[in-house]
This record gives structure tokens, sequence and C-alpha cells, in this order.
């Protein structure tokens, strides 16, 4: 897509948006101080936590910061080289084996498109050849991520930044999930399934940027509900989810962060900052939260 009107469409969004909510307090049920949830964006830049109504008032009110997990837990060696292990084949195997020529030849037509070589390169090779299916998936994502999102930096992410100021101000931080249980969401899939994944986005990359705008445009305009619906865009083939995928990535992990909430927010007034994927829906988090009884309120 075009880079400016790329940009031109997330400011329409961003000024012209009526529906605009991603914070909500949470009461009731004999808890003696409001909690607060925050649907994320994980390719925000960080700059965005600006635009939010009341969220500075929330983070601060709040005696703890809770995330999907502890960003810092990703940054230790013993992290860096579980995430390493999963991302990479085992050795002796290469892309340039594990898929068909037909494969093969549509993952180079976009490498040489988008990066300017493809792994007829030793280079290129030698670094992405090694890498799972879906470690590579991840880091072409980045890359249409860092080519196309003002602002976004691998180094210094949205959902880091309440954590961190957590710690400025010498509060608790928490999460829900390990690191080891996170390589196993991202990476986890059996490698047959890997490959049809990396083959789904290098051959729809058009609509993968277009849903990546319209993502970021229903994020920019604080719309959850838009939001949402741009996260659970579909094909109607096998790049969608599976039930079962579905299940592993977002409802199975909001039913068990929903049996933790209670007692983590009776113990403290707690600030969450998790991807608004996992609020909305049947299954989402704001729900379960109504039905295990609490009081969902939008901040403004």
């Amino acid at each position: 897509m075009n880079k400016k009107l790329f940009f031109a469409l997330l400011f329409l969004a961003t000024t012209f948006s009526v529906s605009a909510q991603l914070l909500y307090k949470i009461t009731g049920k004999g808890l003696e101080k409001p909690s607060y949830i925050l649907g994320t964006q994980h390719l925000a830049p960080i700059s965005f936590v600006d635009q939010i109504p009341g969220l500075h008032d929330a983070l601060n009110s709040a005696e703890q910061v809770y995330g999907e997990l502890v960003m810092d837990s990703m940054m230790t060696m013993e992290a860096t080289q579980k995430m390493q292990a999963a991302m990479l084949l085992p050795e002796g195997q290469s892309l340039t084996t594990l898929l068909s020529k037909d494969q093969l030849d549509r993952l180079n037509a976009y490498l040489k498109a988008n990066i300017g070589a493809d792994l007829t390169n030793p280079m290129m090779a030698q670094q992405l050849g090694a890498m799972t299916p879906a470690g590579l998936s991840m880091q072409l994502s980045l890359l249409m991520a860092v080519r196309h999102v003002q602002g976004f930096d691998p180094q210094n992410l949205f959902d880091a930044y309440f954590q961190k100021k957590a710690k400025e101000q010498n509060k608790p931080v928490g999460g829900f999930e390990t690191v080891d249980f996170q390589v196993r969401v991202l990476y986890g899939a059996p490698i047959e399934r890997q490959i049809v994944q990396l083959m789904c986005f290098v051959d729809n990359a058009t609509i993968q940027e277009e849903t990546l705008v319209s993502l970021l445009n229903a994020y920019a305009a604080q719309n959850l509900e838009k939001t949402h619906e741009a996260i659970e865009m579909k094909l109607g083939n096998e790049c969608d989810q599976t039930p079962e995928e579905r299940a592993n990535l977002i409802d199975n992990r909001n039913l068990a962060w929903i049996k933790v909430m209670p007692q983590i927010m009776q113990e403290k007034s707690t600030f969450f900052a998790v991807g608004a994927g996992h609020l909305l829906g049947e299954k989402g988090v704001l729900t379960l939260l109504k039905a295990a009884g609490y009081t969902i309120t939008p901040v403004s």
C-alpha cells in the first residue's frame, strides 16, 4: 500500500472517530478499590498512551501492573535461548529442503520484492533459511510493521510501557503467562501447519497489509469493536485459524486469566494491559468479568 495513503487513512481514523473506548474500570464484587483493564495493540507507538482518556490517572492510581507476561522476563539470556531454539530448524534442515520447489519459488519472490534478496543469496540462506516457517513468518510480520507503522520500535514496545512506569513508581509487576508458554503459543504448531501459514502470509501480502491498516486505523480511533473485527478477519480458506488454534491463542488464555484475576484484584488495585483482541466476544475478558459479577465501566 502507498505509504502516504496509509498515513492519510490513519489520520482520518484518529480524527473523525465517534466510538472511542480502550480502557475500562473494574468494580464490584467486594473490591475495595477499582482495577482497570486496557486493550493494547502490540504495534502501537508508545506516544499513543497520551491519546487514551483517563489512562495516566488509572495507571497512577493502581497499586500494581499486570500484562500477558512480565516483559523483562523476555530479556534474559535463558529466554533468548529458548526463543532462538523455537525459531530455528534442527541442524541439517533448512527451508530450501523443507519447502517444495513451488513453495520455495513463491517465498523467494516475496523476499526479493520486499527485502531485495532471497534464499539463493548465501547470506540470506544462512540467516533466514535456517528458521522454522513460524519463525520466518514472525520476522516477516515485524518487517512489515517496521515498514508501515510510523513510530513502531521492536526494542521499545507499547505493552512494555505500563510495566516500565510501574517500576519507576516502585510498584509490583506481574504476568499471567511464562516465556515457555508464549513460545509454545507462537511457535508450537506442527511443522506442516507452519508451512501452510508461511505460504498464506507470502501469497496474501496485499491482504496482510490492508488488514494491518484496518487494524491500526481502528485502534488509532480507539474503536475496540472495529479492532476486534479486523483481528477476526477471515479469508475463508486454510489460512484461517482452526477452532483449536483460536482456542489456544485467545479463548483458553482468557479463561485462564479470569481464574486468577479475582485474587489479584482483591490483593491490590491492578492495571491490566493485554491485547485488545482478548477483550471482546462471548469468551472475551470483559464478558467473562461481567459474568463473574464485576461491573465494567468505560473510562472517559
